[in-house]
This record gives structure tokens, sequence and C-alpha cells, in this order.
């Protein structure tokens, strides 16, 4: 047994819910060993995994559930990595394979064998995926507070029920009306039935449990900003506000990982794309021009739901938005798209530079603003010799 694992060069290793098959090779890609962990006995699988060489190269597919696992093979010693899905997939179709656990675990070991890492993501760290569970157990929560909001809207409506004082439901005064009709289930129309007055009490409560969980995690999350200097940098952009900037900060991990804004705004499916081909005709626009949607989707909604509440913040933003939209009177999208665009870009100069979002941008040295400011700063001049803008 031991000799076996001394010729172990590279692992692959796919990942189910209660257990995942794994793939052992040596240097010429000959398989070594086929086993399978069972995830439901921890104790077990650290006794099998620790007799694996030290440093072995681990390739895991980046899909649900890797995360334990990883992180569990890397205190044993093992440099663990993810591969992309699609280009994995893409693989097994080139060589005419079947989609079979074992073969694609026998993937992943020839896929660490490789000279460069085309095939690999970015893998998070525990404090990453960790801020992104708050994120998505906020989202959570709103998503189940909008059905909640649904469903007491149905039940007005199958009964005939209007709340005539305004014209939001769930605010100060709907609230109060609510809370008056849940106690005897009596309106203006008449009376709910005894199951339709259950039902909405049942709702009225979960609604209200639900505003006190989201007010909790809103608590969490401000202190947390308040600790965090880069946060501070992020919700002082406009259109980003306290949940907006977490949220970036959670999807994007570390901005190092991309060398340009180009990079991330193609990480973001925010970078246009098109499906033409030959050489460019000046007199029309590119065929099949669309947003790529092999990315980050949720940091794609984060910066359009940035780039409208820039729109409203107005100044340069509104311009840009007017701009592109002819006064907001065709292609809204698009202008929201143009904007969420360039806010790509000033994330990713406060988030690389360390710096603070100034509405009025600095001047470029050898630009036009930066020779008159030098002319003007000239002994004799009577004007100042600092920049106009500190950057």
């Amino acid at each position: 047994m031991g000799k076996r694992y001394a010729r172990v060069a590279y692992g692959g290793v796919d990942v189910h819910y209660k257990s995942c098959t794994v793939t052992l090779t040596d240097r010429a890609g000959k398989v070594v060993s086929r086993e399978r962990l069972d995830h439901t006995d921890r104790e077990a699988l650290r006794r099998q995994v620790s007799r694996w060489p030290p440093g072995t190269p681990i390739v895991m597919e980046a899909s649900f559930g890797w995360g334990w696992l990883s992180d569990l093979l890397e205190e044993r010693g093992l440099q663990v990595h993810l591969s992309n899905c699609y280009k994995v997939d893409k693989m097994r179709e080139a060589r005419g394979l079947a989609k079979t656990n074992a073969k694609d675990s026998y993937l992943g070991s020839l896929l660490a064998g490789e000279r460069t890492r085309w095939w690999e993501v970015w893998r998070a760290p525990p404090a990453v995926r960790d801020r992104r569970e708050w994120m998505r157990y906020r989202a959570d929560l709103v998503g189940v507070g909008t059905e909640t909001k649904n469903r007491i809207h149905a039940v007005f409506h199958r009964h005939g029920v209007f709340f005539e004082d305004g014209t939001d439901l769930f605010g100060g005064k709907g609230r109060q009306f609510l809370r008056v009709l849940c106690q005897d289930g009596r309106h203006r129309g008449g009376t709910l039935p005894e199951g339709a007055l259950e039902a909405l009490r049942g709702l009225v409560e979960l609604m209200l449990w639900l505003r006190d969980r989201l007010a909790g995690v809103a608590r969490t999350l401000r202190n947390q900003l308040d600790r965090d200097a880069l946060g501070k940098r992020l919700d002082g952009i406009p259109g980003i506000g306290l949940i907006l900037a977490h949220t970036l900060r959670a999807e994007i991990g570390q901005i190092e990982r991309f060398r340009s804004h180009r990079k991330l705004a193609a990480y973001a499916c925010l970078a246009p794309q098109c499906q033409d081909t030959g050489e460019p005709d000046p007199r029309r626009a590119p065929l099949g021009r669309h947003l790529g949607s092999r990315g980050n989707r949720t940091l794609k909604w984060a910066f359009i739901e940035a780039a409208h509440g820039a729109v409203r913040h107005g100044g340069r933003w509104r311009a840009m938005w007017d701009r592109a939209t002819q006064g907001g009177r065709q292609d809204r999208g698009r202008g929201y798209i143009k904007v969420a665009r360039e806010l790509v870009k000033i994330v990713y100069i406060v988030w690389s530079r360390n710096v603070a979002y100034q509405e009025t941008p600095p001047t470029r040295p050898g630009s036009r603003r930066s020779r008159r400011g030098r002319a003007s700063s000239r002994p004799g001049t009577g004007q100042s010799s600092r920049p106009l803008v500190q950057a």
C-alpha cells in the first residue's frame, strides 16, 4: 500500500453530497488508485486522506459543496485547486468520453499535470465564503418577505379587502390596518372567513418576524462596515450603499486576481460581446452584440442596482445616462448597463489603488488640465503651486 501511494503525483476529485470519487495518477497519467470518500464519517475521511503523499496537487470542480472538503484536504497538507466546470465539460466532449464520476475525477488528475493553469478558477478563502453566506442569507430573507407580502395581497384580492388610507399596505398606516384586521377580520366590505383570517394572521406574523431578522442582519453588516476601511470607501461611491458594498466585497473577494477593470467587467457579465466575423462594417453595429452569461451574475445584479442609484444621484452619472438614452426616451436598459460598466471601473480603481472616491476625477499627468495647472504655478504668477485636485 505504501509503495503504491509513493507513485502518486496528481489527484482529481468528483464531489457529491454524501461521497466523492477520487482518482490518483502518476506523472505519466496512469491510474494508481481509485477511491471513494464517505463524507458522513469525518474521522474515517481524515484517516483515508492522510495516506496520500503530502503536497500532492488535487483538482476539484468548482461545483456546489466544494468548500468544506477543500479545507479538510488543505489541512492534511495537500495542494487544492479548483477547475472551471464548463472547460472540463468541453474537454470531456472533445475526448468523446461519457460523463461518469470516475472519468470526471480522472480528467481532474490530468489537469493537475498541465503546464499552464488555463483551467483554474479562484478558490475563495473561508473568510470570503462566510461573507457570502451573510449576503445570501439576507437575500433569502428578502425573497421570503416578498413572497409573504404577495400572499397577503392575494388574500385581500380573494375576499375583496381594500386598504383605502394609503398606497403602501406595509408602511406605518398599513401595518396598523393589518393589526386591526387580524383581531376579528372585520373590514368595510364584511368579515373574513375563519380560514382566511387564520391565514392572514400567520402571514402577518411571518412578515413582522422577517422584518426583525432583516433589521438584525442590517445592524451586523453596519458594524462590520464601520470597522472596515475598504467597505467605507465602497460605500462612498454613488449608488453603492451598505448592502451593495458588502455584496461587492463578498463576490469579488480579492481585487488582485483581476489584471484590469476590463477583466472585472467580464467576470461581472458587463463586457459586451458580439458574434460578428470578418472585417468590421463602420456603417452598422456588430452583429449579435450581447452581454456574456458566464460569470458572476450576483455581481452583475449588484452593479446594475448601483447604476440605478447613481443615476438618481445625478451629476455626471445622470448626464452619462441621458447621453446613452436620449434623455431617457430610448434604450433605458442599455443606459443603465453603460453606467454600471463605468462603476466597475470606479470600484476597481478605489479598491486596487486604495483611494477614496471623489466626484471630480484627478488630472492625468500630461493632460491639458495638468499643463495649465503647471503654467499657472510659475513664479511671479501669484498662483499657488499646489495641484488642483489631490489624488
